[in-house]
């Protein structure tokens, strides 16, 4: 591997960070610190009509909260700033006006009516790739000059040479080949004096010495055009590295018709970025062995290009809340106890005050059965609130009396026990059994149901312990109430 590597996260700001472009910076950034290399992160806003107010702020947030560090960029500025291209407007034009002076470009007059009847005309001949005529170029330097006096609008044009096969070697894909007349006299500089994405993108990886560009392969079409402008300033090639579509499950491409794709939804729903970085590490690349978890330090050990395969990655949502709950539980109960709190503070909890020693037992009763933190009160609404209501069909199950009996009885005995320990309770529950000549199981679920309103969860002694034994008493006691009203 060549010395100095350079990668870019180029987004454009123009709203969240869709999960196939952190997936991007996800793996520039791992091939950067794999190779001691460098990570650059580059704003791409020459499109200010669709520029989203805030969505900078969103960008380095998001990639601050899942662990991407970028070295230099907005706000860490290096050797190359500016890291916004609209402050590069004149870099770019400087650079077009070479092009122009070398007959690479050229400067085109026409008119947007003039350029929809040659696409008309060309879809009436059904030619396979609309282009435009080449008309401008061949204007003379005095017919230029004059239109550029009576400052006639205009845009610069690549001059893409027919006839000529155009060839690259993808890092991952292999040889592609593509022929100069499937590409159009693609415009550089716009009517309004902003370069396009192509010459910009060009320009600016060359002048911050990028050394590869690790991309989605939606853009391997606009790669070759990428080429022709590197060609016509006699700039070296970079190593091209295409990463594979994100898939759903019907192989259909990830898209916003079919779900959430923002990085800030799976955030919102509740997801660790350990998680969500680790889930996405392995969309298209592949360790080489069986493990599934991986620390952001494990990914950047293992992580090389060679690994990235071609094929579509499937995006399976099982996986990831799988590892979300794997990542829950690797958590020591302090941290879960910040998350606990933080999530509390958006809930109709909030106003309670309860103790860290409470919440942490709380965790410790809940950790196995989540994969969200918020399912800790969603799941075990218990802990938090009194039931109010009872499934009937579970109260059926048995009659009122053999129900009140058993209550009863266990309301007596635990009373008697002056500090609950796990073993008094377990040995509790033995000595009923015993002593009524029941099932365990017509115990245990009058008891949870008296105690939680439902037969799941942590187990009864767990919750009995965490409430208390006055709450115990309270809950079974109103429980019976219900049942001979």
């Amino acid at each position: 591997m060549q010395q100095n590597i350079r990668v870019r996260y180029a987004p454009s700001p123009t709203g969240f960070i869709h999960i196939g472009n952190l997936r991007t910076a996800l793996y520039n950034y791992l091939f950067a610190r794999h190779n001691n290399g460098k990570l650059i992160l580059r704003i791409e806003d020459t499109d200010q009509s669709r520029k989203v107010e805030k969505a900078v702020e969103n960008i380095i947030d998001t990639l601050q909260w899942v662990g991407i560090e970028y070295d230099e960029g907005p706000f860490k500025e290096g050797d190359y700033a500016p890291y916004f291209q609209s402050q590069r407007l004149k870099i770019y034009y400087q650079y077009a006006k070479i092009l122009i002076e070398n007959k690479k470009a050229y400067y085109c007059f026409c008119s947007e009516e003039r350029l929809n009847a040659i696409r008309q005309e060309q879809q009436l001949r059904k030619v396979p790739v609309a282009k435009y005529d080449k008309k401008c170029l061949s204007l003379t330097e005095q017919e230029i000059s004059d239109n550029l006096n009576q400052k006639l609008p205009y845009v610069i044009r690549l001059n893409v040479e027919p006839g000529r096969t155009i060839k690259f070697n993808d890092f991952i894909r292999g040889e592609v080949q593509i022929l100069s007349d499937l590409i159009d006299d693609q415009i550089l500089i716009k009517s309004d004096g902003f370069p396009t994405y192509h010459l910009a993108n060009v320009i600016d990886d060359y002048l911050m010495k990028i050394t590869h560009i690790i991309r989605g392969e939606e853009w391997l079409p606009s790669t070759p055009k990428h080429i022709l402008l590197y060609e016509a300033f006699g700039w070296e090639l970079p190593v091209f590295a295409h990463l594979p579509l994100l898939l759903n499950k019907d192989r259909s491409k990830l898209s916003k018709r079919q779900g959430d794709v923002s990085v800030e939804d799976y955030k919102n729903k509740g997801y660790l970025p350990e998680a969500l970085i680790n889930f996405i590490a392995l969309l298209g690349w592949n360790p080489k062995d069986e493990q599934e978890i991986f620390s952001m330090n494990e990914l950047i050990e293992k992580f090389t290009l060679e690994a990235v395969h071609k094929s579509g990655a499937i995006f399976d949502i099982e996986k990831l809340n799988w590892l979300n709950g794997e990542y829950i539980r690797k958590k020591s109960n302090f941290e879960l106890l910040i998350l606990l709190r933080e999530e509390l503070s958006k809930s109709k909890y909030n106003n309670n005050d309860y103790s860290d020693e409470y919440l942490i037992k709380v965790i410790n009763a809940m950790k196995p059965r989540i994969t969200f933190i918020k399912e800790i009160y969603e799941k075990g609404y218990f802990f938090f609130e009194e039931p109010e209501s009872f499934d009937k069909d579970l109260i059926n199950k048995f009659s009122t009396t053999q129900y009140t009996e058993i209550l009863n009885t266990y309301l007596k005995e635990i009373k008697n026990i002056q500090e609950l320990t796990k073993e008094d309770l377990e040995n509790l529950i033995k000595y009923i059994v015993d002593e009524l000549k029941i099932k365990k199981a017509n115990l245990i679920q009058p008891l949870r149901l008296a105690i939680s309103a439902s037969l799941e969860g942590p187990s009864i002694t767990d919750i009995i312990l965490t409430i208390g034994k006055e709450k115990t008493i309270q809950r079974i006691n109103k429980f019976i109430e219900k049942l001979t009203e």
